[in-house]
């Protein structure tokens, strides 16, 4: 019990015991101040909640339980015997994020004062998944509407580009710029729906030090910055992780490249693998880390570390320091979006002057690769064109007429439809399509409803969707129903790629 007996002369003797029993039965972070607003003594909720390297000592200004940044403000509120309840956030120790609290001061006999200090950190957290799902919802609807968008620009301007060819190299250039600004609005979609947790994985069993080997070997070809040296140390061979490799490559690149940034006059960028086994949740920034097994891979640099007040911000989307360099605001955010929705964890630990260690935190796999990869089909269709028509399905009139020109132009018979009602009536009145493509979002049916209507009457009718909501290619379970998936926005070229794409044999 962590409390302390203080002044047992006068009349605080009566009331002390009592007192002191309450305040070591509050399930809640507490303190016992005097009239001076110094501590008499604290609780165990809230000697743990401040760490073993704060012991609160008797006789400490109340506005030392605090955050360092806060102390000033706080002795402030505790001069005023009357003040509101407010919130704050508590000392933490060094690393390590500080709670944020709810107080309120109770006045008790003889100037003495209860301050109570609730934790709001299960409140905030269950705020942060209620603004992820809402934000989720938002960025699926962007990434819907704006990949449509972006599809149109993207498939007009190849096609102008082609038109224009050799004949009009000026208009060529400035058609190559417009392709090159939707591919750059493509990616900033794509980064939202990471940090939203939205995105499409396709997670495998990946070798982590071999992966990582991968990524180091990239940085050494890319040029590395001039003084930084690069080191890698990786756990024993043959360590698993479940992760879409490309998403990996994403997570390390970021923080590789952003280590760097942070290093101009020279340092050192490790990358580092290794394993971890906790008995205890893991508090850190940003994410508290639950008990269990796990593989650890670490990104280091020696930099100038990353300044207390700053830290818990860098995972805020459009959060940024460097906005004359044209930071987003958006890099951290992905990274910490991408390894969430794969499981993992992530926790930082900066000093300033000292550098940072960016530590993700995946779930340990155990078992042989060779028995949780899914088999590879027996035997595959060569690329072709389909035995009937594409029957091409797409309720937004733009990107219909690109894809049936694309199409088109690659040798295929395509009949269009503009929506699942018409292209099921189309069946109705004898059409037997070789090869379905549709929209995922449509009014009234959607595309993987369509897909299983027809393939209810053709079972080996291949299926193409398409979508620019990249969330709805999750729901159903499309990969088991041998469905194949292209993400919006795409050029013509991918479209006519997709189509051709060998379809397993049955």
């Amino acid at each position: 019990m962590a409390w302390w007996r203080l002044n047992r002369r006068c009349s605080w003797r009566r009331t002390e015991p009592a007192v002191l029993a309450v305040l070591a039965g509050l399930p809640e972070a507490a303190a016992l101040l005097d009239a001076g607003g110094m501590v008499r003594a604290v609780n165990t909720p809230l000697q743990a909640a401040l760490g073993p390297t704060q012991p609160v000592r008797p006789g400490w200004p109340a506005e030392r339980i605090f955050a360092p940044a806060l102390r000033a403000e706080m002795a402030d509120w505790l001069a005023q015997p009357g003040a509101a309840p407010r919130e704050s956030r508590l000392a933490a120790p060094q690393g390590m994020p500080e709670a944020p609290v709810a107080i309120r001061r109770i006045t008790l006999p003889r100037g003495d004062s209860l301050l109570l200090l609730q934790d709001l950190t299960p409140r905030q957290a269950a705020a942060e998944a209620d603004r992820l799902q809402t934000l989720g919802t938002l960025a699926g609807g962007i990434a819907h509407d704006f990949n449509n968008l972006l599809t149109v620009v993207l498939g007009a301007s190849e096609d102008a580009q082609r038109l224009a060819g050799a004949a009009d190299p000026v208009l060529a250039a400035e058609l190559t710029q417009i392709r090159q600004a939707a591919g750059r609005g493509a990616l900033l979609v794509k980064q939202l729906l990471a940090y939203a947790r939205q995105q499409v994985l396709a997670p495998r069993l990946v070798p982590l030090n071999e992966a990582v080997e991968g990524i180091a070997s990239l940085l050494r070809g890319s040029g590395q910055r001039q003084g930084v040296a690069l080191e890698v140390a990786l756990d024993e061979a043959g360590r698993m992780v479940l992760i879409d490799p490309s998403q990996l490559d994403r997570v390390v690149m970021n923080l590789a490249m952003n280590a760097r940034q942070a290093m101009p006059q020279g340092g050192r960028l490790r990358l580092s693998t290794g394993r971890l086994v906790l008995l205890s949740p893991l508090p850190g920034v940003p994410d508290t880390v639950p008990p269990g097994r796990w593989t650890v891979l670490e990104v280091t640099d020696t930099g100038g570390g990353i300044p207390p007040e700053v830290l818990p911000r860098i995972f805020e989307p459009f959060f940024t320091t460097r906005p004359e360099r044209g930071g987003t605001g958006l890099g951290l955010a992905t990274v910490h979006g991408i390894v969430r929705q794969s499981g993992g964890f992530m926790v930082v630990e900066s000093q300033p002057g000292q550098g940072a260690c960016f530590r993700i935190l995946l779930p340990r796999v155990d078992e042989p690769i060779a028995d949780s990869l899914p088999a590879a089909p027996a035997s595959a269709q060569p690329a072709c064109h389909p035995a009937g028509p594409i029957l091409l399905v797409d309720d937004e009139a733009p990107l219909r007429r690109l894809a049936e020109r694309a199409l088109r132009r690659a040798g295929h018979d395509v009949v269009v439809a503009e929506d699942a009602e018409t292209a099921l009536a189309l069946l109705e009145e004898g059409l037997v399509p070789g090869h379905l493509v549709s929209d995922v979002a449509m009014p009234g049916m959607d595309g993987v409803a369509l897909a299983r209507a027809m393939r209810a009457r053709l079972p080996r009718l291949p299926v193409l969707l398409v979508s620019g909501y990249a969330h709805a290619a999750v729901d159903g379970g499309l990969e088991e129903d041998g469905i194949r998936f292209l993400a919006k926005p795409y050029g013509p070229a991918e479209l006519v790629a997709a189509v051709g794409e060998p379809v397993p044999a049955e």
